[in-house]
């Protein structure tokens, strides 16, 4: 990432005076104690510790290990081709790395593959709204959780963040592709990737100066940062009224509780039902979430990327700050430092709703307004940015954290 641009600084400056202490400080995560009950989860049980101080036990020694031998830029060589869930890991792992990566490649003995079949289908057909939420909504979101803001800030890839969405767009087509989990699919390459990421991130974070919190991405981090995805896109298609079975619903989770497994979240933290992750959904988020400087810059920066890809060299911000208020809004956008648009900002909530009911059947083509198309075109603009960017890099190991940090 550049220099911080003077307007970029002021931007995070103004939130700082805005939010006054709120902004320097971690969020309110003592204020609330953990209840949620793992009779809700997957595994039906489990001890109930708090999610906060759990982290990934397996993982992380290993990686922990391998970076302090070294032997990081070795294994991304090696892993740089492995792209299918049915593909052997190559050869010159170290051992206990290719132990750890075949054990954490199986789905777990509840996986439902009529489930996850169904829910590549409905992934299909519903693909503007999840790519939407997940990509614009599920951003704006995590630059609106501290710990995740810094953590991505002061890590490697928030110094190049063309790169950083790259790899988190690989991750999202890999989770919402027709053969997810099937064996020509890159589900499992993915997230065990990324799992591994994340415990190097654990590592490398803790030596940063910059870093003065706890351990990095616990088992709660986690949940927040997956309710931002599955529970924030099924709220928001139920809001806008797009029509989905109870069928369908069942297997959009699935594929996700697949997925948590995968990332290396316990099963006793993984919610069974809807009403579960709901609830897990409403006591997580409040307390992990508020206004940072690092969030700002990233919001800033991302908005930045997405005016870009809709329209270049055009006043089109304006419109990006508008869709990403709609989606997260008013007070995650006024953390995350969005302006307000006083033009679109109205337009936007009038003609989506409509734009929704076109596309499912439910009102003919002439009671769509007809800025309804210029924000369909943009969507559909961002989509195929975040659709395509995946296919430009692949998921990488760090071995050191943002430069300077």
């Amino acid at each position: 990432m550049a220099e911080l641009s003077r307007r970029r600084m002021l931007l995070s400056g103004g939130a700082l005076g805005a939010f006054g202490a709120l902004g320097m400080a971690s969020p309110a995560r003592a204020l609330t104690d953990w209840t949620w009950a793992p009779s809700g989860s997957v595994a039906g049980s489990g001890a109930g510790a708090d999610p906060r101080w759990v982290w990934d036990e397996e993982a992380d020694p290993l990686l922990a290990s391998l970076l302090d031998g070294g032997a990081i830029p070795e294994v991304n060589r090696l892993l740089w081709d492995w792209t299918r869930n049915d593909q052997p890991l190559p050869a010159g792992l170290p051992e206990e790395l290719r132990a750890f990566m075949e054990r954490a490649r199986r789905l777990p003995p509840w996986a439902d593959h009529g489930k996850l079949e169904l829910a590549a289908r409905f992934n299909k057909a519903r693909g503007i709204y999840l790519n939407l939420c997940n990509g614009v909504g599920g951003g704006m979101l995590a630059t609106a959780i501290p710990n995740e803001a810094r953590a991505v800030y002061y890590s490697k890839g928030g110094a190049d963040m063309e790169d950083r969405v790259a790899k988190t767009s690989i991750f999202g087509f890999a989770v919402g592709a027709l053969d997810a989990y099937r064996p020509g699919g890159s589900c499992v390459v993915e997230c065990v990737k990324t799992r591994l990421v994340h415990a190097a991130v654990r590592h490398l974070l803790q030596q940063s100066p910059h870093w003065g919190g706890d351990i990095p991405i616990s088992q709660e981090d986690m949940l927040v940062t997956w309710h931002t995805l599955p529970t924030f896109a099924m709220r928001k298609m139920r809001e806008w009224k797009v029509p989905i079975t109870a069928a369908e619903a069942e297997a959009y989770l699935h594929v996700w509780q697949v997925t948590a497994h995968l990332l290396g979240i316990r099963d006793e933290y993984i919610p069974a039902t809807w009403d579960a992750a709901e609830a897990q959904s409403d006591q997580v988020l409040p307390r992990n979430m508020g206004p940072t400087p690092e969030g700002v810059i990233l919001t800033d920066i991302l908005l930045d990327q997405l005016a870009e890809q809709t329209s270049p060299g055009s006043v089109s911000r304006p419109l990006c700050n508008s869709l990403a208020r709609y989606l997260v809004g008013d007070q995650v956008a006024d953390w995350d430092g969005i302006r307000r648009e006083p033009v679109w900002d109205p337009l936007i909530r009038t003609v989506w709703p409509a734009l929704v009911k076109f596309r499912e059947g439910l009102i003919p083509l002439p009671l769509v307004p007809e800025t309804a198309w210029v924000l369909d075109e943009a969507v559909r603009k961002y989509i195929l940015f975040y659709l395509t960017k995946g296919k430009e890099t692949k998921i990488e190991i760090p071995t050191t954290n943002r430069p300077g940090s």
